[in-house]
């Protein structure tokens, strides 16, 4: 199969959709103009199409690995990012001071989403590396910037995040790993860390990890972590990778999908670490790491269902089966019904959740620029419903390519399940869906749900100012928003925390649901009547979004009926 990247689907999506003109238009981003946007996300999609989209199937049928504690990677992944690297798509976003281009985290979302559908395994490595530079940006001191910054903004280096432990998943707060004061301004870190994507590789001069961990005054809990840089090989005198660190990989992990990513059990015994931010204040900072890293994970939801998606439509465009009903029948399987119903069903999804995360961009990049609150809010309201979403969206899609191409779907050799089975830990890290959604109905609605029904209302205005054209499809949007607000009200209106979190997956999916609807009707409004995007809009409002009316019945039921399962009764068999 030949990827195709979507460049033209991510500018129309800029420029008429999510309002990218409000970023071009501040003083920090206004070199990022739609031409410049354009010439950017060409070149992009011209190395995913010709450099990465080729590694695909290589990543999975010949899997990272450790050999002599040295892990080998995928055949052509050091070509890959070395292609990744020299076209400076690792630093997009990263201040121009220490050589990044200073780029909107829209633009950077756009070329993220691209190379994940191109070969997700190996997006993920610039995706970490993207993340430890912003929480240096953020948390470093001088000294470290300038060793560490220009060396991962190059490519030169890779960056890791070390949050879990063996026992310590979700509840951070009860980490082990210990850190001593060297006296010299380094510290020693020991302990284990698990589930570390691109823990270490073969083709970067150095990788370096933020590590968690706790000093000996720390207190118990999240409150008493510190965060580290601890480096593979300790940078000399002149900022270069010098001795090697006290610190190993000590096993891969064998898992369902990205088997191109090495995902490591990390060792530290002693190593040399330098703090980052203040003693104890280590989640502060990782936290920034962590935020656009969700609508990063986001992405790459989507752009596994970008890839699926593709994949599945050029089958179902070859494959012959059975006899065509329709009257200008091509004669393969792209005549079914049901066919054209899984195929549309991935189409319109993948535009509902690509707008959600460009939407979600444009928030950022707008609370960056004018530091105005009301775009934080924005902006912090719609990350947990844009990684959720478009991971969700990313293994329905994927599923129902597997569908798309029948029998040939399980069967390995079509390339079709690989997409399911790279997705799926999409929807678990950086925070699973639960914790997202928990999130939204719990912190993100501390506020009595302004920043929800600030959403609610721009989607009304929109209706309000909706050519008589689009009215029925206006009013069905009209009707969602509505019973989402009433739903936001009732989430607000609860004492007991856990009747939200009971209804907290679904309220999330829901407004996943409403939000793609209003996406698409935006899009409809702008391409006129009749057009492929205004078809494409009217399906995902009659025939997907409906299901809020069924999600947001969930999301109110409230938590008496979970819990009046005893233990005991769960247990029986």
């Amino acid at each position: 199969m030949v990827y195709r990247a979507c460049t033209e689907d991510y500018e129309y999506i800029l420029k008429h959709v999510v309002n990218y003109g409000l970023v071009s238009d501040t003083e920090k981003f206004s070199e990022a103009s739609d031409e410049t946007v354009s010439a950017i996300l060409a070149e992009a999609g011209r190395m995913c199409e010709e450099k990465l989209s080729p590694l695909q199937r290589a990543g999975d049928l010949s899997p990272a690995r450790l050999e002599n504690g040295v892990v080998r990677t995928s055949p052509g992944f050091d070509a890959g990012y070395k292609a990744i690297a020299e076209g400076g798509w690792v630093s997009t976003s990263a201040s121009p001071e220490y050589g990044g281009m200073g780029l909107p985290l829209s633009i950077t979302t756009a070329v993220n989403e691209m190379m994940a559908s191109a070969c997700l395994s190996l997006q993920l490595n610039p995706l970490m590396t993207q993340g430890q530079i912003e929480a240096l940006e953020n948390h470093a001191s001088e000294a470290i910037k300038n060793i560490y910054l220009p060396k991962l903004i190059s490519g030169e280096w890779c960056g890791t995040m070390n949050l879990t432990e063996p026992h310590a998943g979700s509840d951070v707060g009860a980490l082990s790993s210990k850190a001593t004061d060297n006296g010299d301004g380094t510290y020693a870190i020991s302990g284990q860390k698990i589930y570390i994507s691109w823990g270490d590789n073969d083709f970067s001069k150095n990788v370096c990890h933020l590590v968690l961990a706790r000093l000996p005054e720390g207190k118990s809990g999240t409150k008493g972590i510190s965060l580290f840089i601890v480096p593979k090989f300790i940078p000399d005198q002149f900022g270069n990778s010098g001795v090697a660190n006290k610190l190993k990989v000590v096993s891969l992990e064998h898992k369902l999908g990205l088997h191109g990513s090495p995902t490591a059990v990390m060792q530290y015994d002693e190593a040399t670490g330098w703090l980052v931010g203040e003693p104890h204040d280590g989640m502060r900072a990782m936290f920034t790491m962590m935020n656009n890293a969700r609508l990063g994970v986001g992405g790459q939801g989507i752009g596994a269902a970008e890839g699926a998606y593709q994949h599945a439509l050029n089958y179902a465009n070859t494959r012959k089966q059975g006899i065509s009903n329709m009257p200008n029948g091509i004669g393969t399987i792209l005549d079914h019904a049901d066919v054209r119903r899984m195929l549309l069903t991935m189409k319109a999804d993948i535009f509902a959740a690509r707008s959600l995360a460009l939407a979600t961009a444009v928030s950022i990049d707008l609370s960056n620029a004018l530091n105005d609150s009301s775009w934080k809010s924005r902006a912090a309201f719609l990350t947990p419903i844009a990684k959720s979403f478009g991971t969700e969206i990313g293994c329905r899609v994927a599923e129902l390519g597997i569908q798309v191409h029948g029998g040939m779907g399980y069967i390995e050799e079509s390339g079709a399940a690989q997409y399911y089975r790279d997705v799926r830990v999409t929807a678990i890290y950086e925070g699973t869906n639960g914790i997202q959604a928990m999130d939204l109905v719990g912190r993100k609605l501390m506020d009595g749900g302004k920043a929800a029904f600030s959403i609610i209302d721009e989607v009304q205005e929109t209706i309000k100012q909706c050519p008589v054209d689009f009215l029925s499809i206006a009013n069905e949007v009209q009707r969602a928003s509505e019973a989402l607000s009433k739903t936001i009200e009732w989430m607000c209106e609860q004492k007991n925390i856990n009747d939200r979190f009971a209804g907290a997956v679904p309220f999330l999916n829901a407004f996943g649901r409403v939000l793609g609807g209003y996406f698409h009707l935006k899009s409809a409004i702008q391409e006129g009547h009749n057009g492929p995007r205004t078809k494409l809009a009217r399906f995902y409002i009659f025939n997907l979004m409906p299901e809020y009316l069924g999600l947001l019945t969930q999301a109110k039921q409230g938590c008496d009926g979970l819990y009046s399962f005893s233990a005991a009764e769960l247990l029986e068999a």
